[in-house]
């Protein structure tokens, strides 16, 4: 999960409160999550919604409120249903969900399992640890089990693209010029617009040297 910005307005067809996935809705929620999906930040997936945060049950206001629409890919919408509807919200301003919850890339692409850690104690954060955990280890169904496998495939190959940036950052020979690229990057794969960025984040937040150098490109900026 990421931080995201509504830097948007609210698309004007919400204020007929007719369909609450028009047009412009769609293009708006576009440019607010990078065409990812604000759970699992799968980049263009095959399937997306346009997903109310909050369940409206029926309710007017929350089942057209722009503040309550989201994206969200196919997958990760089925496994959330209506029992995680409590989540951390990854577009309030004062809430760096990125170093709220500990996102570890599996190591190879054929990994049985990634790690996902709640930081905090809240419910609110457990819950949301708890939801990832299921998107990305899921084996519930055969399906689930399936196509788990491929998402952490995926997170891998991003990590694999982090790494080599890393390896060419540490190599003792490199070039301050080779140095100064590799770390304009691993900027590039901190992106909110990079897909599994809050994989990447981690493991820059981790590491002694690059994480004070990156501190300001990782989730909400901390206080000094």
């Amino acid at each position: 999960m990421f931080n995201v910005v509504r830097s948007e307005p609210a698309p004007a067809s919400l204020a007929e409160q007719r369909k609450y996935d028009s047009e412009d809705v769609w293009i708006a929620l576009n440019k607010v999550f990078h065409k990812k999906c604000y759970i699992c930040e799968t980049v263009n997936p095959l399937d997306i919604n346009v997903e109310h945060f909050i369940p409206h049950e029926g309710s007017g206001e929350l089942k057209y409120k722009w503040s309550n629409l989201y994206f969200s890919c196919g997958r990760c919408n089925n496994i959330k249903l209506a029992k995680y509807d409590d989540l951390l919200d990854c577009c309030d301003p004062e809430l760096d969900v990125v170093r709220a919850i500990k996102h570890s890339p599996p190591l190879t692409p054929y990994a049985k399992k990634l790690q996902i850690e709640a930081c905090r104690e809240d419910e609110k954060t457990q819950l949301t640890a708890e939801l990832l955990d299921r998107v990305f280890n899921s084996e519930h169904t055969p399906n689930k089990a399936v196509t788990a496998a491929f998402l952490r495939q995926k997170v891998f190959n991003q990590y694999n693209l982090l790494f080599t940036q890393l390896t060419k950052y540490y190599d003792p020979v490199a070039l301050d010029e080779e140095k100064a690229l590799a770390v304009e990057r691993i900027k590039l794969l901190l992106k909110p617009s990079s897909p599994y960025s809050a994989f990447i984040s981690w493991c820059v937040i981790e590491d002694d040297e690059l994480g004070p150098i990156l501190r300001d490109f990782i989730g909400l900026v901390e206080d000094a």
